[in-house]
């Protein structure tokens, strides 16, 4: 058996254990045992030993994030995320790539609105190399020229083929600029043509020394290893990393917004309509969150929801509709998102609202309610089954300032919610009249559509940004 087949066999027996482990009653799910450290540059360290498998699973965030990208330059947070494994310490691209796959392991960076990221997993004697490979990436990157510009070109060309081709991966962007405009939200996190364009391999460098610091690591580690030793490594590569030089990047809440618009976005000759109804909706830490997931998984989070119900199972009118509730720092997008063909797009837009109007009209019966809950309890297990999963579990916590009790207490807090609870949190979702639509497809066919919905504004795909110029 290969190296890594051996480590893939370990990783499913791991997952079959730890499972095993959590028991069957979802209800008793709680986090393993985990130990905080706080180095002395103000870097938190989370170790969370589990002897199930060989294998050791790393995750981690450098505060910060697209949120702090430079106007007119998004997209600077993301090329620096998959830069700094393109060549780092006395590696260039090709030697440290070769490194990890040569220990079977897997090392991934990349960046959120709030921080650079990074996933890792290696066996558990590989552990000392994992760390080092980490530590030479955010202190000692090489961020070569060429290999910069091959990641700048590549974003570019993947925003032009995507719409020339298949626009369903774009709908969020173009959506979140146009209910975010004039908000830091509404930026691009991975940037547009435009602003792709104007990046430098400086603009890389400044971010990096401005916002990237030892104060703003947070680190977990999750698997088969040491704690004393693994601490111990973790102070000599990361305890002498300088603070960051620049502030944290902040945002202020952005109004829910009232009344109607809506967004064209033409692409002759398309043959389907994409298409959003939006409006801001709730932020992480709500207190009624528990009570949201379960309208949310109705209303739109699974097969059976009733937007799916509605615009696939009984109509056909698409082949896929969802419900969803981004939760960032600030409040995020509440949104129903789906497609359709051309000729359709009024029957699908106009089933989607009526649908959302029997929502807030009708609520959750009993029986719905109780499948909720059921189904939000299976799918909860299988999210903490991993050292992956629980390590980037740890960093979440810590990046939002949660205490354990947002895991161990959650499943509690949805079997408790009430009828009256989750009434309430059907306001997570905006009523008829307060959306903001966002659609793209042929204007021809389409524009005397959209305009039954609200005041009308029009950009083509082809313009190299995702939101109209003011």
């Amino acid at each position: 058996m290969s190296r890594v087949n051996s480590v893939r066999s370990i990783l499913a027996a791991g997952c079959v254990a730890l499972a095993a482990a959590f028991g069957a009653n979802a209800a008793e799910i709680r986090l393993p045992d985990y130990t905080t450290l706080t180095l002395d540059n103000g870097a938190t360290v989370l170790l969370m030993p589990r002897h199930d498998v060989p294998m050791v699973a790393a995750s981690l965030a450098v505060r910060g994030g697209a949120l702090a990208d430079a106007p007119g330059k998004e997209g600077t947070a993301a090329l620096l995320g998959e830069l700094l494994s393109k060549g780092a310490g006395e590696r260039d691209a090709l030697a440290f790539a070769e490194t990890v796959d040569g220990a079977g392991g897997s090392l991934h960076f990349g960046s959120s609105p709030e921080a650079l990221t990074a996933s890792a997993q290696f066996l558990a004697k590989d552990t000392g190399l994992m760390l080092s490979l980490l530590g030479d990436a955010l202190l000692r990157p090489k961020l070569d020229p060429a290999e910069f510009a091959k990641l700048r070109q590549r974003a570019i060309d993947a925003i032009a083929a995507a719409k020339d081709s298949d626009p369903s991966g774009l709908l969020g962007k173009y959506a979140g600029a146009w209910l975010f405009r004039g908000h830091p939200y509404g930026r691009p996190s991975d940037g547009d043509e435009t602003s792709l364009a104007a990046i430098k391999l400086a603009d890389l460098q400044a971010f990096r020394t401005q916002q990237m610091g030892g104060d703003r690591l947070i680190l977990a580690i999750a698997g088969d290893f040491d704690p004393a030793a693994v601490a111990g490594q973790v102070k000599e590569i990361f305890g002498g990393w300088a603070k960051a030089g620049g502030a944290l990047p902040q945002a202020d809440a952005k109004p829910r917004e009232s009344g109607r618009r809506v967004l064209l976005v033409d692409k002759p000759g398309a043959t389907q309509t994409y298409f959003s109804l939006a409006n801001v909706g709730v932020a992480h830490g709500d207190p009624a969150e528990a009570a949201q997931d379960l309208v949310q998984t109705a209303f739109g989070g699974r097969f059976t929801s009733m937007i799916n119900t509605e615009l696939r199972i009984k109509s056909g009118l698409s082949y896929g509709a969802r419900a969803t509730l981004q939760r960032p720092r600030r409040p995020g997008a509440a949104a129903i998102t789906s497609f359709t063909k051309t000729e359709s797009t009024q029957a699908a837009i106009d089933l989607a609202l009526a649908t959302l109007d029997r929502l807030h009209k009708d609520g959750l019966d009993a029986a719905t309610l109780a499948s909720a809950k059921n189904y939000i309890a299976g799918q909860f297990t299988p999210e903490l089954e991993t050292s992956p999963q629980l390590a980037a579990k740890l960093v979440e916590l810590a990046l939002y300032g949660d205490d354990r009790d947002a895991v161990d207490g959650y499943l509690g807090r949805i079997a408790a919610a009430t009828p009256q609870q989750v009434a309430a949190a059907r306001d997570a979702f905006p009523a008829n009249a307060d959306l903001v639509i966002t659609a793209i497809g042929d204007a021809a066919k389409i524009r005397e559509t959209l305009k039954r919905y609200g005041p009308l504004t029009e950009m083509k795909i082809g313009d190299p940004r995702f939101a109209p110029v003011p």
